[in-house]
């Protein structure tokens, strides 16, 4: 409820501009599922995002939090795939509104033991089913929009 009339206050007030993350979008090209994580925070469904990197491309970093995040491993494409918004909620009960950048990554390994392996679960979904999972419906649209997986 605090946290509500908090974020309500700082629209009216003025909001900061968008900050930036990049994702990325964890495709099995054979099956055309989706791999998701579970968030640290509240536990709900999301791909593997965070901050740009110094010395790296948004592409690139979006495949080191692919990494720490679910364990996977593979081909980042260079080319976003789309862009969603949501707001991140901080320590101090306010949100800063960040825009995600996300980025294709083609699975070719997973591993068991990972950076945050007893902090998150992972799941394959398919598109649709992925779509169902998360709450921005920014990434919903972006989920909806890949092609159906095989067999679906």
């Amino acid at each position: 409820m605090i946290t509500r009339f908090r974020n309500r206050l700082a629209r009216l007030i003025g909001r900061r501009p968008l900050e930036m993350q990049v994702a990325a979008l964890c495709l099995n090209e054979k099956s055309g599922e989706v791999l998701l994580v579970t968030s640290r925070g509240t536990g709900r469904w999301i791909v593997p995002k965070g901050w740009p990197m110094p010395g790296r491309s948004l592409a690139d970093a979006a495949a080191q939090e692919a990494w720490e995040e679910a364990g996977v491993r593979g081909r980042v494409s260079q080319a976003e795939i789309g862009r969603y918004q949501y707001d991140k909620e901080q320590d101090r009960g306010f949100a800063i509104p960040v825009e995600v950048r996300v980025f294709p990554l083609y699975v070719e390994a997973t591993q068991k033991a990972f950076p945050e392996s007893e902090q998150r679960k992972r799941h394959w979904f398919t598109p649709a089913e992925a779509a169902s999972k998360v709450a921005e419906t920014g990434l919903q649209q972006i989920l909806r929009s890949l092609p159906a997986a095989k067999g679906a």
